[in-house]
């Protein structure tokens, strides 16, 4: 099983990049996908994660609710992150990971594998 992050980049604060999340070794149609950061010097935490292809519950954490959104394109089994009005809080390596619901893979704790991750940078 391989999980894949891409779509990370340099971006100024209040722009925008959206994130993709790809699987190889299972259909991450089934699963429950959650995505991550870990900001340099400080530990990994949950920003945003979404049920399988049959459970519409999305969580957010505090810091990115109204900016960003999750989303899921069932075609290209796919999990997207959208991230809008960046912040250079917002600064970390992004991963996707999956397990069992949007509840499990909204924390660190919850998911059963973890992808590679892609480097967001906000900066001016």
């Amino acid at each position: 099983v391989q999980l894949q992050a891409s779509g990370g980049g340099l971006v100024q604060p209040g722009g925008s990049l959206r994130l993709s999340c790809t699987a190889s070794g299972l259909i991450l149609n089934d699963i429950a996908v959650g995505w991550f950061r870990q900001a340099p010097g400080k530990e990994r935490e949950g920003v945003s994660s979404i049920g399988d292809s049959y459970d519409s519950d999305t969580i957010y954490s505090e810091s990115v609710k109204g900016r960003f959104t999750i989303s899921r394109d069932k075609a290209k089994r796919t999990v997207y992150l959208q991230m809008n009005s960046l912040k250079i809080e917002d600064t970390a390596v992004y991963y996707c990971a999956v397990g069992a619901s949007a509840r499990d893979v909204a924390t660190v704790a919850g998911p059963w594998h973890w992808g590679q991750g892609t480097l967001v940078t906000v900066s001016s």
